[in-house]
């Protein structure tokens, strides 16, 4: 069965048989076995492959691959709370970003005071052609509410969410993407292409004082869960008017 992942990741990178097989020191022989589904190439050769290709090797192999150890690969580190998150790493990982920045909270305020380089740097990204997508609370809808009920706040949620996006509104370009969800927020959720950070949250406790996970897509068995759960709020949540920012 030809390896069809193969073949399109090839022509995605530009490189026919003869290309892949110099660039890996294999011969043009063995480049063909593979991608007919003949033979699969030893480790060694397939973490070359897939750095040349600059493709996950399970996405290439997934027949090859250690599924078990995969999973635990794709968990870097855990924290019990989100302020013993290493400081320096929120902005490393924005800086090291190319494709796409994500972001889904109910305001995420931390980021645009805690950290100076924050807007600047997401502005320089978006500029640059990065995808940024921020998903903040809705403040015409009903979960702000009831998160400020939970955590007998006082009406701070609201608050935050009105601060955030006057900062956004204000220091970002049109290329951002801004949208106002009004769902459960289980998790807040910090994508940075293959980097993810997930905010755990946990009834009655302010965000600040809940676990966070990292994670690095490997095989995408715990990645692309919050993925999938960011599209679907995307794809409920209004767009921001930005007249509204400023309300």
């Amino acid at each position: 069965m030809v390896n069809e992942r193969l073949r399109r990741t090839m022509l995605r990178a530009g490189l026919d048989v003869e290309q892949l097989a110099d660039a890996a020191q294999v011969s043009a022989k063995s480049v063909s076995r593979w991608l007919s589904g003949a033979a699969i190439p030893y480790p060694k050769t397939r973490y070359r492959v897939a750095a040349i290709l600059q493709e996950d090797e399970s996405y290439l192999w997934p027949d090859a691959i250690d599924k078990a150890a995969l999973v635990g690969a794709e968990l870097v580190a855990t924290y019990p709370r989100r302020t013993d998150v290493p400081r320096h790493q929120w902005t490393e990982a924005l800086r090291a970003a190319s494709r796409n920045v994500d972001l889904l909270a109910f305001a995420g305020l931390f980021l645009t005071e805690d950290h100076p380089d924050w807007l600047p740097t997401l502005s320089a990204k978006a500029e640059s052609g990065v995808r940024v997508r921020l998903l903040l609370g809705d403040p015409q809808g009903k979960q702000l509410e009831a998160r400020d009920a939970e955590q007998q706040i006082g009406g701070g949620v609201a608050g935050r969410v009105t601060a955030v996006l006057h900062y956004y509104t204000q220091h970002m370009p049109p290329s951002v993407h801004v949208r106002l969800h009004d769902t459960p927020l289980y998790n807040s959720i910090y994508r940075f292409d293959d980097e993810m950070l997930i905010n755990v949250h946990v009834y009655g406790i302010l965000a600040a004082y809940t676990p966070t996970l990292h994670l690095r897509r490997v095989d995408g068995s715990w990645f692309n869960t919050y993925l999938e759960s960011f599209e679907r709020v995307w794809a409920s949540a209004r767009p921001l008017v930005r007249a509204e920012a400023g309300r």
